[in-house]
């Protein structure tokens, strides 16, 4: 083992130093390149207003010892970095007693709060100014049924808390695409990930138990109180706290993998004849090309199709490797256009010759060139290496539903849209999400969902440049009748949200059916809902 971990090491860096050599890098941007982040990246907010809590210190000190406070007041942060915004305090969730306190202590004392997990919403989705902000992680019960095939989980806990309870017989139905986010969460924004027969996250809940803005608890189903689940579900958690959620699970059935490359152009047809009815097909999802020679033209598909392997040996489930070198290549990637064709050579080329293929077999022959893998597999990534130690920019998501119908004109207009702009893309990722029954719905019909990762500086001027982009993309999904996900930056005006979401007025009067004082809140909320 000592010898394969040196082999190991002695290959990432032999290839970490071909790649500085040809990029023309010295070593001390190497080292920063590679770099571990320590702690959370502070960045120039985009609001400086929102830092500044409007709170006296008298208050402040006044705060009940009854709640268990991780901090009182000081600030909080999402994964963008931009949203610096100075709060009340942060307290620690364990047992459903500290969120029926909170909630009774926000009332007496004319409190705003809001429902916070990883934060990995870009728009202060988790938090608002001044709010007292439930920190919903440490509350992460997990409890397995496997004659009912369910898991309970208290809302804090993470899929990779999940997968590691329920790993190697069983499998997470759906979830996103990485394993970094609590379940609250992913019910909050109702997402979507790899399996593109099982829909959202929101069509794999049994019920679920929550608390509402006047400390009652109610059990909610798509059966039982079905318009408040339309409402919890892809809420934005405006309309009470998720307690716990029972969720479907699956085996956790042995795929091959594989990868294949076709021209954008021909993704409809090939999704309509190949992929959508194809039943041994489990996870599926596809990356456009980011290299200016075929600037979102080239497309990669990944499949994992169910190998029916009835001697496999399913090994624990391990983190990702080669954390440096995957951060190397996605920090050279930013750094110009030779660097973004280098990372869609290795994309196509390399990546498939270090991916491990982690289910054995004991009658290896039979699977000739097979590489097979478990379910729980691709999505058991905690995506490190997308954490960076470089200072004064920053990397973030956009997310756009299209019918399926305009996929190619769509592409072709994002194409003219991001180069027009001088966009630094550095991933496209597209699945696949079916019509939705929510309140909030970014999915009236089936779409694909085109997944956008942008960098970009932290000044003015960078911040300036991706609100250009990010109205002009919004504008092109409007016209061609689609929809942008909501847990992004609030670039966005009110009339592109209701051009995207016309349903918003009807769900803003629910908000205060559900919540007449307005106890929950965001900056999400305080910018449009009120």
């Amino acid at each position: 083992m000592k010898q394969l971990l040196k082999t190991y090491r002695y290959r990432t860096l032999t290839i970490l130093a071909v790649l500085a050599v040809f990029a023309g890098i010295g070593v001390e941007k190497t080292v920063l390149y590679t770099k571990d982040p320590q702690g959370e990246k502070e960045c120039p907010p985009i609001d400086p207003a929102l830092g500044t809590s409007s709170f006296p210190e008298s208050l402040l000190k006044k705060i009940s010892a009854r709640l268990p406070w991780l901090q009182k007041g000081g600030t909080i942060n999402d994964a963008s970095c931009l949203d610096k915004t100075a709060v009340y305090g942060v307290v620690a969730v364990t047992e459903v007693k500290d969120i029926a306190e909170a909630f009774a202590y926000a009332r007496e004392n004319s409190l705003k709060v809001s429902l916070s997990g990883v934060r990995h919403s870009m728009g202060g989705q988790a938090f608002a100014k001044d709010a007292l902000v439930l920190d919903m992680r440490p509350y992460k019960q997990i409890t397995l049924n496997e004659g009912e095939k369910t898991v309970t989980v208290q809302s804090g806990a993470t899929w990779h808390d999940i997968q590691n309870v329920i790993h190697p017989r069983y499998a997470v139905k759906a979830m996103q695409s990485t394993d970094i986010f609590t379940v609250g969460g992913s019910i909050s924004v109702n997402a979507h990930g790899m399996d593109h027969r099982a829909g959202s996250v929101g069509d794999t809940i049994r019920s679920m138990r929550v608390m509402l803005p006047d400390g009652s608890i109610v059990r909610t189903s798509r059966d039982e109180r079905p318009d408040l689940f339309r409402h919890v579900v892809g809420g934005y958690g405006l309309f009470g706290a998720v307690l716990d959620v029972t969720l479907d699970i699956v085996d956790n059935e042995i795929y091959d993998r594989k990868r294949s490359i076709i021209d954008y152009k021909e993704f409809p047809a090939v999704f309509e004849s190949d992929i959508k009815n194809d039943e041994k097909l489990g996870l599926f999802y596809a990356h456009l090309s980011t290299s200016p020679g075929s600037f979102l033209k080239e497309m990669m598909l990944y499949t994992y199709r169910d190998s029916e392997a009835t001697d496999a040996t399913v090994a624990p489930l391990t983190e990702v490797e080669n954390v440096k070198l995957r951060r190397f290549v996605l920090e050279l990637a930013k750094r110009g256009s030779l660097m973004a064709r280098l990372k869609w050579f290795a994309e196509k080329y390399i990546e498939p010759r270090f991916e491990g293929c982690e289910v054995s077999r004991n009658q290896a022959m039979k699977e000739g060139e097979a590489c097979l893998v478990s379910r729980n597999e691709p999505m058991h990534d905690s995506v490190k290496y997308l954490k960076d130690a470089i200072p004064d920019e920053t990397d973030i998501l956009h997310e756009y539903f299209i019918p399926r119908d305009q996929f190619v004109a769509y592409v072709d207009g994002m194409r003219e849209v991001l180069q027009k702009n001088h966009a630094v893309l550095l991933n496209a990722s597209v699945r696949v999400v079916h019509a939705e029954d929510i309140a909030l719905n970014y999915a009236p019909q089936d779409a694909f969902a085109i997944v956008l990762y942008l960098h970009q500086d932290t000044n003015p001027a960078g911040n300036a440049a991706m609100k250009k982009v990010t109205q002009e993309l919004i504008d092109l999904t409007n016209a061609h009748g689609g929809r942008f996900f909501l847990p992004y930056q609030l670039y966005y005006d009110k009339a592109q949200l209701a051009a995207s979401y016309p349903e918003i007025a009807d769900v803003a009067r629910a908000k205060k059916r559900y919540d007449p004082t307005g106890l929950l809140t965001s900056t999400f909320y305080e910018t449009y809902w009120k």
